[in-house]
């Protein structure tokens, strides 16, 4: 049984459309509602009545559309768009109820309110890639980027399809209360903890086969070694194949160059080293794999935008880090 929400909560509305996804439409339940009660996850329609799904079935919300002028965050899960370039104009006026400053979510399609409503114009967006054509046709002012799994802009988080809509919710929950509690979230849900936002999307890409033959085994080799160079070639080796068959292989399976894969997976280590431990910046670059402190704080900032001594002061899960921490950096690390 999940706990009561805490007092002074987080409130969360999820909005249910005409036509909503029912699985999509209950992962923010799921996800910020295992949160031991930081969250109240509330959900609502955009006249108080049920909704139809897309499956045979209807939901009934507990709320109307009241409930989202106090939200602190809304999040629209994914519903069947149509052709029209605008939603139903009341899912419009629903929206317009939400206080400026409120953190608004979409999952999947839910990017298509989001964009009618101006919310996205100019600014980098994603929905689920097979929907590229139909979203840039009605809003050309969004800069839409159907190659990442959510795109975080603080005040507004697209997410792609389905599965993704739990990368983004556990993405609240680690910017909000830190990895430890995301990841324990995780835990409860039986999620991978963490799929960076940039992270391709899966299109169009089959499974690897179940024979061995893949670079499943060679991935796994390589996440216990990353402290080592984990040159293309020792890769390549490893999996017993060419260089040029390997590096193909590899991008058909997981959407990444080995390198780029590479670098995303000792930043991934970089950051949960940032959020548990003391090490100097320095010592972390080395456990990961990156030759330089300084190659850590480049790739850091492309990824998070922020230096690891920021990183850390704001994803630490026990408090403030320690002065000097991040090894006596200078100002600017």
């Amino acid at each position: 049984m999940r706990p009561d929400p805490r007092p002074g909560a987080h409130k969360v509305v999820v909005l249910a459309l005409d036509g909503v996804y029912p699985f999509e439409l209950g992962i923010p339940h799921r996800v910020l509602g295992s949160a031991d009660g930081r969250y109240e996850v509330l959900s609502a329609s955009v006249d108080g009545r049920p909704v139809r799904t897309d499956s045979d079935l209807t939901v009934t919300p507990g709320h109307g559309p009241e409930v989202l002028a106090d939200a602190d965050t809304v999040v629209i899960p994914p519903y069947a768009v149509s052709r029209a370039a605008a939603p139903d104009p009341q899912a419009l006026a629903a929206l317009a109820r939400v206080r400026p400053g409120t953190r608004l979510v979409s999952i999947c399609t839910g990017a298509f309110l989001l964009a009618a409503a101006g919310l996205l114009d100019g600014r980098r967006a994603t929905t689920h890639w097979a929907l590229t054509d139909h979203f840039q046709e009605l809003f050309p002012r969004v800069e839409f980027d159907a190659g990442v799994l959510f795109v975080d802009h603080g005040d507004v988080l697209t997410s792609a399809g389905a599965a993704s809509g739990v990368d983004v919710c556990l993405h609240l929950v680690r910017q909000d209360h830190g990895s430890e509690v995301a990841n324990r979230v995780a835990r409860c849900c039986v999620v991978p903890p963490y799929r960076d936002g940039g992270q391709a999307q899966y299109i169009e890409r089959p499974l690897p086969p179940a024979d061995g033959t893949g670079t499943g085994p060679t991935r796994d080799w390589a996440l216990q070694r990353l402290e080592l160079p984990l040159p293309l070639d020792e890769l390549a080796a490893h999996a017993a194949m060419s260089t040029r068959t390997f590096a193909r292989r590899f991008r058909e399976e997981t959407g990444l160059s080995p390198g780029r894969w590479l670098t995303q997976q000792r930043l991934r280590q970089a950051r949960h080293l940032l959020e548990s431990s003391d090490l100097p910046v320095e010592r972390v670059a080395h456990e990961v794999g990156f030759a330089t402190a300084t190659s850590l704080r480049r790739h850091l900032a492309a990824q998070a935008g922020v230096a690891p001594s920021a990183y850390r002061r704001t994803f630490r899960a026990s408090g403030p880090a320690v002065g000097g921490a991040d090894g006596g950096s200078a100002p600017g690390d």
